[in-house]
């Protein structure tokens, strides 16, 4: 089994803003493989499949972004996974627009959500699917940033960038680690 976790806020009003990057791939990733993620379960929005005879499950934890372990917790609980059947799908300041990087583990980077995972799940590793959003405008600060809606350009853009990332964990999901970070990681 494996767990993809997209991260984001729930409500209309953060749906278009760089910090519900993971929800927009998660949802492409579901409207590509028939899969509907409704089913309200541990503080989350979540849909399942079969791929290959393993059982996935499409996650949008619906507790906020600083919360989100909470929902991730639970939902490893009630379905007896282990943080390494996780792949979190999130947004990263610290990557220009568009550039995809996977990891098999490491720090939050200031990722107040990827925080709130990390203790949720007592520092094990996990895989992270990191989509670059690029820094704020000068003067701007970083919270105000990722909950702005994407300009019409980064709009524009994330027409390649959100089927690249869902491609990216549809990668690692079937082909493993070290051939989607092979694949993925370079500069596109």
């Amino acid at each position: 089994m494996k767990l993809v976790v997209g991260l984001g806020n729930p409500g209309k009003k953060y749906e278009h803003t760089p910090h519900n990057l993971g929800f927009l791939i998660v949802d492409r990733i579901a409207s590509g493989n028939e899969v509907t993620v409704r089913k309200k379960l541990c503080d989350a929005l979540v849909g399942e499949w079969w791929s290959d005879g393993e059982k996935i499950l499409l996650v949008k934890p619906q507790t906020y972004m600083n919360c989100s372990g909470e929902a991730v917790r639970c939902t490893l609980r009630k379905f007896g996974a282990t943080p390494e059947d996780l792949v979190i799908v999130y947004d990263d300041l610290d990557l220009p627009f568009g550039r995809i990087r996977i990891r098999a583990r490491g720090g939050a980077g200031g990722h107040r959500g990827l925080v709130s995972i990390i203790e949720a799940v007592g520092g094990a590793p996990f895989y992270r699917v990191r989509i670059g959003i690029g820094r704020p405008p000068e003067g701007m600060d970083a919270e105000d940033y990722v909950l702005e809606p994407f300009s019409s350009k980064e709009m524009g853009e994330l027409k390649d960038v959100i089927p690249r990332a869902a491609e990216a964990v549809l990668s690692l999901l079937k082909e493993g680690g070290q051939r989607a970070m092979e694949r993925f990681n370079r500069a596109s």
